[in-house]
């Protein structure tokens, strides 16, 4: 990769230093990523997952700084820039390359406010433009048949069966799901209680059906699966329980509904969280508001939850083109 010559790493712009410098100044950004990585997770609740992509991302970063010999606390932004070239360059994808920056965002802009580093040389780069796509989707005839794809003469076609309704009527991602005990789902008042990023809780309300599939795979199905924990007993509060009683991870939930999906036949672009897409799309569709369905998601930004504007209006289009005698 192009950059400073090796063995010079530069503290001030121009301003060459030792190696026994330059190890040092290393060592320093290196804790000064650590010390951030832990600030995301204890003082912003990230979860584990997301603490670990940053901690992906600005790995790569620290390796590139190594190689190229430069300090990371006084790195300029035709630096960074550089950087983010070189990842385009090894074949990364604009979203990907974006992803790289914001997590170089959040870093600088803390060392900011930690008074480490004095100027932020992140927050001068633009962002890569992403092509505007729209989330995938599913029909109701799509979700009817993974329902339909569950064998709910076994207990773990009741527990999945149960699984897609409570995707379809809560907008929940898969994730949040994993994290569901037994008492989040309130019955008496048709709704479950979420946990999303950030460990930030929002109430959803239920509609009859999941809500009825649900109550069957805690009265049938679930007891069984408990049961069959290691050491006898069921002492985990999971809502979602593997076959060996142990509560769900969201890439066993994930490997579920990937099962339902080959069995139904159905679209193979069909995820989870394309059941989300799907869930908010159909709201906006029914005339909620924007706010209430930012609500329901759990999306910090107003602009995130806009997307599905957009989604909606292509869904109109569309019923128009086949709906309209002069619409081919």
């Amino acid at each position: 990769m192009p950059g400073a010559a090796r063995g010079s790493l530069c503290g001030r712009v121009g301003a060459p230093v030792s190696a026994e410098e330059r190890e040092e100044q290393l060592a320093t950004f290196r804790t000064d990523v650590d010390d951030y990585l832990s600030y995301l997770q204890g003082v912003r609740n990230m979860s584990a997952n997301t603490v670990r992509a940053y901690r992906t991302d600005l790995e790569a970063y620290l390796g590139w700084l190594e190689r190229e010999g430069v300090a990371g606390r006084t790195v300029s932004h035709r630096r960074l820039r550089r950087y983010l070239a070189d990842l385009t360059r090894a074949g990364y994808t604009p979203r990907t390359v974006n992803r790289h920056l914001s997590a170089l965002r959040g870093l600088y802009r803390w060392l900011v406010g930690e008074e480490r580093i004095t100027t932020d040389a992140a927050a001068a780069i633009a962002s890569p433009k992403l092509a505007q796509t729209l989330p995938h989707t599913l029909s109701d005839a799509d979700v009817r048949r993974l329902v339909e794809a569950c064998d709910v003469t076994t207990v773990e076609g009741v527990r999945d069966r149960a699984m897609v309704e409570l995707l379809y009527a809560s907008g929940a991602r898969v994730s949040e799901i994993a994290r569901l005990d037994v008492a989040d789902i309130d019955f008496a008042q048709a709704q479950v209680r979420l946990f999303g990023k950030g460990s930030k809780e929002r109430v959803v309300p239920l509609y009859r059906t999941a809500l009825s599939a649900i109550s069957a795979y805690l009265s049938t199905s679930r007891p069984t699966l408990a049961g069959r924990r290691k050491g006898g007993g069921s002492a985990t509060a999971a809502l979602f329980v593997s076959t060996r009683g142990n509560r769900m991870s969201a890439d066993a939930l994930r490997t579920r509904f990937e099962r339902l999906v080959r069995l139904a036949g159905v679209d193979a672009d069909a995820t989870p969280h394309a059941m989300r897409h799907t869930y908010a799309t159909e709201l906006l569709s029914g005339g909620a508001d924007l706010r209430s369905v930012q609500e329901l998601l759990g999306h910090e930004s107003l602009s995130t939850t806009q997307i599905y504007t957009h989604l909606s209006v292509e869904r109109l289009k569309e019923a128009t083109r086949q709906a309209h005698p002069r619409g081919e």
